[in-house]
């Protein structure tokens, strides 16, 4: 039942977070066995508001856009057409979203991307058909905006090749009540190579985040900082376990 409290499997248990498991609801409902305290947003409000930002389109339809900037970038599970590298200036990619259901726990919470205000960055565009972007969106909503961490915006960006337009992304909500807000770096190596939840360890989720940054030629050298720190940890946790 999703009000039961988490077994020991759950607890233990690695998800694989896949276009199927978000689509059945196994994701929605292993969430709220973790923690049954925690508002999961229905399907209906999701559907709600992909049909209102499509609404908003500004150029008025067509092909819809998507920035991807963290784990949408080697785990996106939408259906494309087209995917280039983009720029969007006015956020920066930031570790600054505490998580103990997905990458953490609440014990050990740990710390997803996020964009913040200020700066620019560097991610990945896909390109969306008019025909399936509501679905796919509903799709991504679903992923994303399951307790409403992230604000869903129409954003200006520029690709590699110079072109521009605009793409939907997800901003952090700064009013969630798991916003980090600014955290200092020895405290979020220390969190992210402690911290595992329904999703696996959020030292992958740097790792595949930092490795598919490196593949698409994007340079982010605080995330890359963060990396080498929390590998450097964990490197030590082997050589001198407890």
């Amino acid at each position: 039942m999703a009000g039961d409290p988490p077994s020991d499997d759950d607890k233990n248990c690695t998800h694989k977070l896949t276009r199927e498991s978000v689509l059945s609801g196994d994701l929605r409902r292993l969430l709220e066995r973790r923690d049954p305290s925690v508002r999961v947003i229905p399907d209906e409000e999701h559907c709600a508001s992909v049909a209102t930002i499509l609404t908003r389109h500004p150029e008025g339809g067509g092909d819809v856009w998507l920035f991807a900037y963290g784990s949408l970038i080697w785990n996106p599970m939408i259906h494309y057409v087209d995917k280039r590298v983009a720029t969007v200036h006015g956020y920066h990619r930031r570790f600054c979203l505490w998580t103990h259901l997905g990458r953490g726990s609440a014990d050990a919470p740990g710390l997803i991307l996020g964009l913040d205000r200020g700066g620019a960055c560097r991610g990945l565009a896909y390109r969306i058909e008019a025909s399936i972007a509501q679905a796919e969106l509903e799709l991504l909503w679903r992923r994303e905006m399951v307790t409403g961490s992230y604000c869903p915006r129409w954003v200006r960006i520029v690709t590699k090749e110079g072109g521009r337009g605009w793409a939907i992304t997800f901003i952090i909500n700064r009013a969630h009540q798991r916003y980090a807000g600014p955290v200092p770096e020895d405290r979020m190596v220390e969190s992210i190579a402690k911290a595992r939840g329904a999703l696996g360890p959020c030292a992958v989720y740097l790792f595949d985040t930092a490795r598919h940054l490196e593949a698409l030629g994007i340079r982010d050298e605080s995330l890359f900082r963060l990396r080498d720190r929390v590998a450097q940890v964990l490197e030590g946790q082997k050589k001198n376990p407890e």
